[in-house]
């Protein structure tokens, strides 16, 4: 299944386990499993050379 720039996929709603806000991913949050919102996950991502 394609769904490119714009596609209609299913937004999941989250609480960020950093600072607690609420947020939607792309994604089914699975329990044990951190959720970050975009702020927070830019501090958690890995830097890229």
């Amino acid at each position: 299944m394609t769904y490119g720039a714009g596609g209609d996929r299913p937004m999941y709603s989250a609480t960020c386990s950093d600072c607690g806000a609420a947020c939607e991913v792309p994604f089914q949050p699975k329990e044990g499993r951190p959720v970050y919102c975009r702020d927070c996950y830019k501090k958690h991502k890995p830097s890229r050379f």
